[in-house]
């Protein structure tokens, strides 16, 4: 008998283990959603002059027209006119032969601090945050000149191979090839930035580095008087919020 209740004892407690309901614990634990914003505003900064050759690093011009080569400052931002160089077209000897004389090369210290040459440019910064377009235009002020009011009749500056360069990934804007500027104050192209383009940093070069020094002319009529001084113009750059066509 004691053999018989014990089998029985062990059944009974297997049955109820087979037969029993298996109680799932749930993990402990969860999930959860933060957000990360950032917000960007219209930048007034100055924004320096970049390496024409090579637009990622700054530089520094040299202007061959001041004392000390000292560049004037850019405009205010956000959309600005950061550089643009001045021209020299060296001491040339006097002559009744027409002739062409050539605009020499940029000087500039770049990012190393080592002097470098490179094209003549213009450099434009759109950080208004909007690519809603631009126009930059370009006009001569008179007649090259001396201090006397001499003026070097027929005299007329070409700039050649423009070509624009940037390191942004907005669409390029449209720059002028070829301009021939007028002493009357005359307006023309240079860059053009349609809606939809321009945002970023944009160097109009005149040449590359095998052409800077070839790229802008200045045509001399050799029946024009030259007197033995300096004679000089200057050039207005004119940047407005008005998209290119």
């Amino acid at each position: 008998m004691k053999k018989i209740g014990s089998l029985m004892l062990v059944t009974g407690i297997l049955a109820n283990l087979s037969l029993g309901t298996v109680t799932t614990i749930a993990a402990d634990g969860g999930e959860y959603d933060s957000k990360g914003v950032i917000t960007f505003t219209p930048n007034v900064d100055p924004i320096d002059p970049v390496d024409p050759t090579d637009p990622t690093g700054p530089i520094k011009p040299i202007d061959p027209t001041d004392p000390n080569g000292e560049p004037n400052p850019g405009t205010a931002g956000p959309l600005s006119i950061d550089y643009v160089s001045s021209l020299d077209f060296g001491s040339q000897k006097i002559t009744s032969k027409d002739k062409v004389y050539l605009a020499k090369a940029q000087k500039y210290l770049d990012k190393d601090k080592q002097e470098k040459t490179g094209p003549n440019f213009v450099q434009v910064t759109d950080n208004r945050g909007s690519e809603a377009g631009w126009t930059l235009q370009v006009k001569q002020n008179g007649q090259f000149k001396t201090a006397d009011n001499e003026e070097l009749v027929g005299a007329e500056v070409v700039f050649k191979n423009g070509q624009v360069v940037t390191t942004s990934d907005s669409d390029k804007p449209t720059g002028q090839t070829t301009i021939t500027t007028e002493t009357d104050g005359t307006l023309h192209n240079v860059m053009m930035a349609k809606a939809g383009q321009g945002a970023g940093t944009y160097l109009h070069n005149w040449g590359d580095t095998e052409t800077a020094a070839k790229s802008i002319e200045l045509s001399v009529p050799g029946a024009t008087t030259k007197y033995a001084k300096e004679y000089s113009t200057t050039f207005t750059w004119v940047l407005t919020d008005a998209p290119g066509n």
